[in-house]
């Protein structure tokens, strides 16, 4: 298995830590808001990592903080009229209720930041103490210049660093690139005592305490969207270094931007989408689609057209479930064979390729056709299915199939389809083909979809008919 590390620019070779054992941070939500879509992509995705290599044998420990203190909560609680800790409440619940909606696995922990104060005053006392961070009127600051590989991450030189994108003026800073560790209180915000004064800690600070905390002062993977990785992930970086000499992650991962019809989503070009309101459109798995046929690490463009035909590919596997009636054999015992574990092998070789995600969809397609193939041995057709549900399920679908498969039909409307089925059947031998005819296109229009296989005539619910219980 191969993973892009942005920290050297290349794929990798991944060797866990601990043979075996994976342990993962993930960056979470600050809590202000309803996520939007594009979080949406970073959660998503790396839910898909998760999987995989529990599918590939791995034992994983995935963590996901919850930025609970931050700006951004204090100006909405502004906002809002309620408190920061309420607002942080009805966030997080959402969070959680998004994110499941999405089909996204709970993290095993998700530490808050609040959670952590007194450690991350423990962490910036000994910055300090060393000699890598200073105190100007209440706000602590750590200087870049104390790490000699400053900006590894990003490729940014310090000495290139100047006020302007991500680097704020502030004339109480040695250089301006220095960023804080500990900001004093403002009236009427929430503040905890430190050995400075009142305040608050500073973004960058929470996920090297929570992660190191939970995971140990270096384990396997720390990711997140790309725009973490300056400043956010670069601040980490240097804080870990400053206070164990180690880089607390080995593999640094990123997930690329999403765009909405070709333009950066924004509020003030009216094109910003919460996650929650996609859902009311769009099943989630059909945007779990729409993530994944692309990489990771390429930029995506969200326009309806697209997340449509995401939705109709869905579809098809289903559609290749029912055909087979997956749901009367999945318990059945089965052994592979050779042309099932060649699209295991394609499978895996795609993800093994730095979670080529694309590729891995093209192979389920593959097996997709194959279940659907008449012309297969029944047999075959069922192995064949069972490996689509196999490989679709380390990616997160099919995570409800009797729910999507089942066809909401009581045993009396069954026996009314059969029924008309048996006219049908008897029509043809009459050679009454307009009769045969119109009982198949009658059907169609309350929703039942009519087959003619050599084995006789199959059906199966394309919508729920309003007749229908």
């Amino acid at each position: 298995m191969k993973i892009y590390n942005t920290l050297t620019r290349t794929k990798e070779e991944f060797t866990p830590i601990t043979p075996g054992t994976v342990k993962m941070y993930v960056c979470g939500p600050t809590v202000y808001n309803y996520f939007h879509i594009g979080n949406a992509r970073t959660f998503l995705f790396f839910d898909v990592v998760r999987r995989y290599l529990q599918y590939a044998g791995y034992t994983v420990t995935y963590i996901q903080n919850l930025t609970d203190i931050d700006d951004k909560l204090i100006n909405q609680s502004i906002a809002e009229g309620i408190p920061v800790a309420d607002i942080a409440k009805k966030y997080i619940a959402a969070f959680f209720q998004d994110a499941a909606a999405l089909g996204i696995q709970p993290a095993d922990q998700n530490p808050r930041a609040t959670e952590y104060i007194g450690k991350m005053i423990g962490l910036i006392k000994k910055m300090e103490a060393d000699g890598y961070a200073y105190e100007a009127n209440g706000d602590v600051y750590f200087s870049v210049e104390s790490i000699a590989d400053y900006g590894a991450l990003s490729g940014k030189k310090v000495e290139d660093l100047q006020v302007g994108a991500r680097v704020e003026a502030n004339t109480q800073k040695r250089h301006p690139a220095d960023f804080t560790l500990w900001k004093a209180a403002k009236p009427g915000e929430p503040k905890w005592k430190s050995p400075w004064g009142e305040g608050r800690p500073g973004w960058h600070t929470e996920c090297v305490v929570m992660s190191r905390d939970l995971l140990g002062e270096q384990f396997d993977i720390h990711a997140g969207a790309i725009d973490l990785i300056f400043p956010h992930h670069e601040n980490e970086i240097a804080q870990a270094k400053a206070t164990t000499g180690l880089n607390h992650a080995r593999y640094w991962m990123h997930g690329g931007f999403l765009n909405i019809e070709g333009e950066k989503m924004s509020k003030s070009l009216d094109n910003f989408f919460l996650a929650r309101d996609i859902l009311k459109q769009y099943d989630a798995e059909a945007i779990r689609f729409f993530f994944l046929s692309k990489h990771y690490r390429s930029p995506i463009d969200f326009s309806r057209e697209i997340i449509h035909e995401s939705a109709q590919a869905v579809k098809n596997f289903y559609s290749a479930l029912e055909d087979i009636d997956y749901l009367g054999i999945r318990d059945a015992a089965y052994t592979l064979d050779a042309v099932q574990l060649e699209l295991r092998e394609q499978f895996t070789t795609a993800m093994d390729d730095d979670f080529n995600t694309a590729r891995a969809i093209a192979v389920l397609f593959d097996a997709a056709k194959q279940a659907k193939n008449q012309s297969n041995p029944v047999e075959s057709r069922q192995k064949f299915a069972h490996i689509l549900v196999e490989m679709g399920r380390a990616l997160g679908f099919f995570g409800n199939l009797d729910e999507k498969l089942k066809t909401n039909l009581n045993e009396t409307a069954e026996q009314l389809i059969q029924l008309f089925i048996t006219y049908r059947t008897e029509a043809k031998k009459q050679k009454n083909w307009a009769m045969a005819d119109r009982i198949r296109d009658d059907l169609k229009k309350l929703g039942i979809q009519l087959k003619d296989t050599p084995n006789g005539t199959e059906w199966k619910v394309e919508k729920q008919a309003d007749f229908l219980p």
